[in-house]
């Protein structure tokens, strides 16, 4: 049974460093596609990045602040994000699919996480 557990989420303030985790269970991160996605109050979710054994998409806000890593040995994803904006808060979730084309688009992965709240603010 798949499962995807993230942590990491708090208060944070402008301009700084978060990192978050996902432990993932009964899929193995490096055979298949681990994304993030963020979802703010009254705002559709969107696709913040993605890891597969292609390599690493970003969606164009986060791109040169956010980072995605992975650690086969822990079969963890990390969400390495830097330069925090207020626009950046929302509730954080992992998802998972199995195969190795990377996607951005929610309807194609099958598991997800309970998600973590990440705010920025002053």
């Amino acid at each position: 049974q798949e499962q995807l557990v993230e942590s990491g989420g708090r208060l944070v303030q402008p301009g700084d460093s978060l990192r978050l985790s996902c432990v993932a269970s009964g899929i193995t991160v490096d055979r298949n596609t681990i994304a993030w996605f963020r979802q703010a109050p009254g705002k559709a979710r969107e696709g913040v990045g993605c890891i597969s054994s292609y390599g690493e998409i970003y969606t164009d806000s986060v791109k040169g602040r956010f980072t995605i890593s992975r650690d086969n040995a822990e079969n963890s994803v990390y969400l390495q994000m830097s330069a925090l904006k207020p626009e950046d808060t929302a509730v954080y979730y992992c998802a998972a699919k199995y195969g190795v084309q990377p996607s951005l688009v929610a309807g194609r992965y099958g598991y997800w996480g309970q998600g973590t709240q990440v705010t920025v603010s002053s």
